[in-house]
């Protein structure tokens, strides 16, 4: 227990203690950053919606806590310590003031104050659950999830805006950054690397929309997304020897499709030995390889200056002697630096677009060069482009909520001053089975002999390849 707690009925040596009022999400110190996920327990199920009188009780018990409580002190435990010490407080403080309640209702307020005070509120339970893909908060009184790749209403609320508000600005500010008035948008991160987008009033009209993908605890793998279905079997052993021989790879697809997934599965084929450079807007890839250095972008201050965009973060990996250079979402003129790095030796560099087909990426790409300001003749960006790029692999979302990847495609080169393509492995929908589910399969186009067939042998790997886009061929014919 703390030497320096006070009394409970003593309120006021503490009246004047510096903390955010009743919803309790002003960080209590240091320990916050000791990884607050893998501490909260597994989720409950969804619970009723929690009455104005459970709110006004908590608020009441939550400002004796914070009288009663020494902040400084409670910094100093972990959090497992630092629960009970706040559960202990809790109880001595609804004896005293003679608060009615079950038992169960007794539980759920202990847990709402310690999530209040150690974390996120109600987010916690939530961000405790590895099911859930998307947590999106639409002001303090309607929060969704997406699971399964289908959006859920929950019964999750925040006492009111100024809650919701204040933890948006705990999650930004633990990475150095801000949202309120004068930066209303802000892109983010937790601990996990879990990406955050939050925009605040006066842009969002109802109340602060904040914004969680989520990654699960357990990184899936490609061998997992072929269980899965996402991918065949043959179509995810070319993956494999895609990352493995230093294909520079783009990975395009829609919103929630499943891109920094694949981005990451892919990773995974990168020799260890590999210096492995990462560009994002907010650092979520998880590369597990053992030389790998994250940059992050970062947006101006209060005084609109220091702002360190992507471009120049690109531009900068080429002066660190990367090997590979990955680039979490390409959508400006860093385009043309990451077109310039795959030209120039770094091969086996990726990156993420949104688009909703391989020629809509390529298409993409060039007009985001032009769009950074670059006055080159269209063939000479289809030229550069077909020079760099190798692969496209497109991931789609379908509308029952599954995940697949449609298209392996291959650049081959231009024919006058149209990029040709052709694809590898293509994914048809067959139709849906009586409980909706989308039924298909991913083909083999024929070719057997790709234009990356000659990288494949320099590194041992044109057998396998051979293999596995014959094997493909087989199934098909059979």
């Amino acid at each position: 227990m703390f030497g320096k707690r006070t009394n409970v009925n003593d309120t006021g040596a503490r009246g004047q203690k510096s903390i955010a009022s009743v919803n309790g999400v002003r960080s209590a110190g240091p320990m916050q950053a000791a990884e607050p996920r893998e501490q909260v327990a597994a989720a409950k199920p969804a619970e009723p919606v929690k009455s104005d009188e459970y709110f006004v009780t908590k608020g009441i018990i939550f400002n004796a806590l914070i009288e009663a409580i020494d902040l400084a002190q409670l910094s100093k435990l972990d959090v497992e310590n630092a629960r009970e010490e706040i559960r202990d407080i809790v109880n001595e403080i609804i004896s005293i003031k003679n608060v009615v309640m079950s038992i169960a209702e007794q539980e759920d307020l202990l847990d709402d104050i310690c999530n209040d005070v150690l974390g996120y509120g109600p987010l916690e339970p939530l961000l405790a659950r590895d099911d859930i893909a998307d947590i999106m908060v639409n002001g303090a009184y309607k929060t969704y999830i997406e699971v399964g790749g289908k959006i859920q209403l929950t019964n999750v609320r925040f006492r009111d805006n100024a809650q919701l508000m204040n933890i948006c600005q705990r999650i930004v500010s633990q990475v150095g950054r801000r949202v309120d008035d004068a930066s209303p948008i802000c892109d983010a991160r937790l601990f996990d690397g879990s990406r955050v987008n939050v925009i605040a009033p006066p842009l969002a009209i109802d109340g602060p929309a904040l914004t969680i993908r989520k990654f699960k605890k357990d990184k899936l793998t490609l061998d997992q997304l072929i269980r899965f279905g996402a991918i065949s079997i043959e179509g995810g052993e070319v993956l494999k020897i895609i990352g493995r021989v230093r294909c520079n790879v783009l990975i395009s697809g829609g919103t929630g499709s499943g891109k920094t997934t694949l981005l990451n599965c892919l990773t995974n084929y990168i020799d260890t030995d590999e210096r492995v450079i990462t560009c994002e807007d907010a650092a979520e890839l998880q590369l597990q390889q053992p030389h790998v250095v994250r940059l992050e972008t970062r947006p101006p201050n209060l005084e609109g200056q220091g702002a360190i965009t992507m471009r120049e973060l690109v531009k900068n990996c080429l002066r660190m002697r990367p090997e590979r250079i990955i680039v979490g979402e390409v959508r400006g003129p860093e385009a043309f630096d990451l077109l310039q790095a795959m030209n120039t030796g770094h091969d086996g560099s990726m990156g993420t677009l949104h688009a909703n087909s391989p020629r809509e990426a390529l298409a993409r790409l060039e007009s985001m060069i032009t769009m950074g300001g670059f006055t080159l003749p269209a063939k000479t960006i289809r030229d550069m482009i077909v020079s760099s790029v190798d692969i496209i692999i497109q991931a789609m979302r379908l509308r029952d909520g599954s995940r697949r990847i449609t298209h392996i495609t291959e650049v081959v080169g231009t024919e006058g001053e149209v990029v040709t393509m052709q694809d590898l492995f293509v994914y048809d929908i067959l139709g849906e089975d009586a409980n909706g589910k989308l039924m298909g399969r991913q083909r083999s186009t024929g070719v057997t002999r790709p234009r990356f067939l000659e990288r494949a042998r320099y590194y041992g790997e044109e057998d396998r390849l051979v293999a596995a886009l014959e094997a493909a061929h087989v199934t098909e014919d059979i």
